[in-house]
């Protein structure tokens, strides 16, 4: 077993490709000789023959039959010609080309077969006009049916048979066997081109297909990363709001019994169990909270935004160059804080696409308090100048739908007729969920500006 080894491993490359060059003749030609294989018939959806009626097309798929099939008669037409009344000189060369259609390896020998048959018959030597024809046709339709490393072998033992004929028949003046050496030749390296340049169309195909398919999986895995992050972002924000108003309930109603004189102990331990609920409520928001925020990413040192600082963010993107106009309709009026929140972040985000995509573009915010709900729309013109596609990744669109989305809203995007681009947003407000105005006055002094 050692030495088995040892020896293989010395063995020199020349040995190599030589056994792997018998290996292949093995394979190709030595290895099931009568394998049935019946020549497929052509597509009758390619490039040309889309172009021919249904009937047509039809019949035009077992052209390649018919042309073999044409070839196989015109063997017998030229050993009719050549031979006279001797119609084996023709009929022999024949039937291994027609024998191509079903077993092209079993074709090939016996056109090896038919080449001494015919010779022996006839008075050209090796190679008659009807079996020379016969050969390059079962040489050219095998060719093209098995792999590119038969072309070469078919072409040697082509060879051999030659020369072993040559050197046992003696001398014939006029001997075919150079013009079949040489015309065999040809034919088959037009052939094996041809393979190369279908196996080349086939692999970039392939490629291209590969490309595709790699492009597609990315892009959508490329969106739902960008869902993730919008909804981690959207869950920070509200943690910040919610922890907010857990914290001022806390509060009140730790402050609450001292407000009360003598106040009954049901009552306090009313307010004991609020807090305690209330104090474990933020507990679970941390928790949750450690899980969608990065390390590296620190709690914000402000309360999040809301339409009341609305104007500031206007200031914000004049002064980087956009013409800002804002339209407020309605009754202004306190909303739920993720509301605020989530509109704000709708018109942050579209006055940042407009800067990006559309610059020296004009825009427009409206925000429409109405019954039920709060409407926001951001529509800006067409840019001053053609320029070329912003870098940007793409989540701006993806995050409003979302934020809209989670509130049970609606919303669209799209381009406008003028050439510009409408964002349009409502989320609805049940008349339950909108705070009470406070009996002291306005709550948020910034609220009462905007107003």
């Amino acid at each position: 077993m050692t030495e088995t080894r040892a020896q293989t491993k010395t063995r020199t490359p020349e040995f190599q490709a030589a056994a792997s060059a018998l290996g292949g003749l093995r394979q190709d030609l030595l290895k099931d000789v009568f394998a049935y294989r019946p020549l497929p018939p052509l597509d009758d959806h390619g490039p040309l023959m889309g172009l021919l009626p249904a009937n047509v097309r039809k019949k035009l798929v077992w052209t390649p039959h018919a042309l073999v099939l044409g070839a196989a008669l015109i063997c017998v037409l030229l050993g009719t010609a050549w031979s006279g009344s001797e119609s084996i000189v023709g009929v022999v060369p024949a039937i291994p080309v027609a024998l191509t259609l079903v077993r092209p390896v079993a074709a090939f020998w016996g056109s090896m077969a038919a080449t001494v048959v015919v010779a022996m018959a006839g008075d050209v030597w090796p190679w008659g006009a009807s079996s020379l024809w016969g050969h390059l046709v079962v040489l050219v339709v095998v060719a093209a049916r098995t792999r590119r490393r038969t072309a070469p072998w078919m072409w040697t033992l082509t060879l051999l048979l030659g020369l072993m004929m040559e050197y046992f028949g003696g001398y014939h003046a006029n001997s075919t066997a150079f013009p079949m050496v040489v015309t065999s030749a040809l034919a088959l390296l037009v052939v094996t081109v041809v393979q190369v340049r279908r196996d080349a169309r086939r692999e970039v195909s392939e490629a291209e297909r590969e490309v595709t398919v790699q492009r597609t999986v990315t892009a959508v895995e490329r969106d739902r990363r960008t869902l993730l992050e919008e909804r981690t972002t959207i869950a920070r924000e509200l943690h910040d709001v919610v922890a907010h108003h857990m914290s001022v309930v806390a509060i009140q109603a730790e402050a609450a019994p001292y407000r009360v004189q003598n106040p009954p102990p049901e009552l306090e331990q009313a307010f004991v169990t609020i807090r305690e609920n209330a104090v474990a409520a933020l507990t679970e928001l941390r928790r949750v909270l450690g899980v969608v925020r990065a390390e590296d990413q620190e709690a914000p040192d402000a309360p999040q935004p809301t339409l009341a600082r609305l104007d500031r963010l206007l200031d914000n993107v004049r002064e980087a160059g956009l013409e800002t106009e804002k339209t407020v309709t309605g009754a202004v009026r306190e909303l739920p804080q993720g509301v605020e929140l989530s509109a704000y972040r709708i018109v942050q985000e579209a006055l940042s696409n407009t800067l990006r995509h559309a610059p020296g573009a004009p825009a427009v915010v409206e925000i429409a308090y109405v019954l039920g709900g709060l409407g926001v729309r951001v529509v800006n013109g067409p840019p001053a100048e053609p320029v070329k596609a912003s870098p940007g990744a793409g989540h701006g669109i993806t995050g409003m739908r979302e934020r809209i989305a989670m509130l049970a809203g609606e919303m669209t995007a799209g381009a406008t007729e003028e050439g510009g681009y409408e964002v349009a947003a409502f989320i609805p407000v049940p008349r339950a969920a909108e705070p009470a105005e406070s009996a002291d006055g306005p709550v948020d002094e910034d609220r009462e500006a905007a107003a």
